[in-house]
């Protein structure tokens, strides 16, 4: 053909593709079928695909299945995807079927028409290579798109998550010891309480991150069992014996991943219930960051009129009407990434609790969901960390004048005095404007002796 198109065929007949496309028919069909989003899957999900054809044309070519060299060219193909030299041609909506066929198909065409060129020096078609026989052998979308989707997580989480969640822990660990003998007021309900180091304050959110960590990697052993070896409904037809577990242990070696194959495949085709457990792991991560992030922008309000307690870095003018105004941008940058993970979450449940039978049919929507929540969380952590928490300082002034005006502190005088004659001695100073000290005398209830000596705030902590 001419004007710049090809004519490629697939089962359902031919159909014109942009003649330097490496994909052919199905994809093009795809691409007309589901105009929906725009989006496309990311980067890691791709990756994931190549990795997984490229290890497959090694074993079957070991096993003779595969003639060495198409396998090579397949080879080639699929490291080319995998290092992204071939990005361009993956151009279907993340809205399709629910399997992935589409992408899955994607993928095999591109490697096809890539390896074909390679072989014939004529860019696509369906020989010598062809996208089912030989870049899909041995497999079915149904087991290739989720083993895609537990190595592109499992990457994810281990070298980019995790790492930075660690990073985060190991600041809020160090502004614990570097202010463990700075004493502040505590609070709950928003309200005055009796006193904390700073240092058990920071040492709690370290804590907090912490046990994230803790979360995510416990959902890894589950994640690194993989549904390939399954083929179309987990018993493995027109696969070989053990063509999964071997090409578990070609991924293993080439990603650095602790893979296997799962071994069940009717679990792991029929449901995604390990990526719905670290998506909840993930949620938890969002929901602890939330929980510290607002208050860390809580001790920071001011600079005169809030708590002010503490110091953040001033990153850039938080105002375009009024001068000198600097506002806590990472902390709400983190916080619309964590409103969107809890989100995410939720899509990525609905999609694990539904398809039917042996299969099912949200995968795709679970895969951008997770991929993205993930990746959100590891760039707006880093973010947050190098440009926020890194730089925070205690404002010691103000920390002890909120300190010495809490009334709370008439706590320390209920072994001695009682509760109901401590409470009256707080509400006399609110009421008269004085101090615990001025109150207390007044009444009767303590010298000015027995008042230094029980109520202090180092003895409280």
């Amino acid at each position: 053909m001419s004007d710049g198109v090809r004519r490629e065929q697939d089962s359902m007949g031919p159909l014109a593709v942009p003649e330097n496309a490496y994909y052919g028919a199905q994809t093009a069909r795809a691409r007309d079928n589901f105009p929906i989003s725009g989006i496309r899957f990311p980067r890691s999900m791709i990756r994931a695909l190549g990795e997984i054809k490229r290890a497959a044309a090694i074993v079957n070519a070991a096993d003779d299945r595969l003639p060495s060299e198409i396998a090579e060219a397949i080879v080639k193909a699929a490291e080319a995807v995998c290092e992204g030299r071939l990005d361009n041609e993956f151009i279907l909506d993340v809205f399709q079927t629910g399997s992935g066929t589409s992408t899955n198909m994607n993928i095999n065409e591109v490697i096809a028409g890539f390896a074909n060129e390679r072989l014939t020096g004529k860019r696509g078609g369906r020989s010598p290579v062809h996208p089912n026989d030989h870049v899909n052998m041995g497999q079915s979308s149904n087991d290739v798109f989720p083993t895609a989707i537990h190595l592109a997580v499992l990457d994810g989480l281990t070298f980019r998550l995790l790492p930075s969640l660690e990073e985060l822990q190991s600041t809020l660990l160090r502004l614990a010891e570097e202010t463990d003998d700075v004493i502040r007021i505590g609070r709950t309900h928003l309200m005055d309480a009796t006193p904390v180091r700073f240092g058990q304050v920071f040492r709690g959110y370290a804590t907090m991150i912490g046990n994230g960590c803790n979360r995510l990697r416990s959902a890894v052993p589950r994640l690194g069992e993989l549904a390939l070896g399954g083929t179309a409904v987990g018993t493995g037809i027109n696969t070989m014996p053990g063509f999964g577990s071997r090409v578990a242990a070609e991924l293993s070696s080439r990603m650095d991943l602790t893979v296997c194959e799962a071994p069940d495949h009717f679990e792991a085709q029929g449901s995604r219930d390990a990526l719905v457990e670290a998506s909840g792991a993930l949620k938890t991560v969002a929901v602890s960051l939330m929980k510290i992030a607002n208050d860390i922008r809580v001790m920071a309000s001011g600079p005169r009129s809030g708590i002010g307690e503490i110091f953040i870095p001033t990153n850039e003018p938080g105002s375009s009407i009024m001068p000198g105004k600097v506002n806590p941008t990472q902390i709400e940058a983190l916080t619309m990434v964590c409103a969107q993970v809890i989100g995410n979450d939720s899509a990525i449940t609905i999609g694990g609790l539904s398809g039917s039978f042996e299969l099912n049919v949200y995968k795709p929507l679970i895969a951008y969901n997770f991929i993205q929540s993930a990746k959100l969380l590891a760039d707006s952590i880093s973010s947050f960390n190098l440009n926020c928490a890194m730089g925070i300082e205690a404002n010691h002034s103000r920390i002890e004048s909120n300190l010495n005006n809490s009334l709370m502190l008439v706590t320390a005088l209920n072994p001695h005095i009682g509760y109901e004659k401590a409470a009256e001695v707080a509400k006399k100073a609110y009421a008269e404007g004085k101090n615990l000290k001025q109150a207390a005398i007044e009444l009767g209830y303590v010298t000015e002796e027995e008042f230094n000596q029980w109520v202090d705030p180092k003895k409280m902590v």
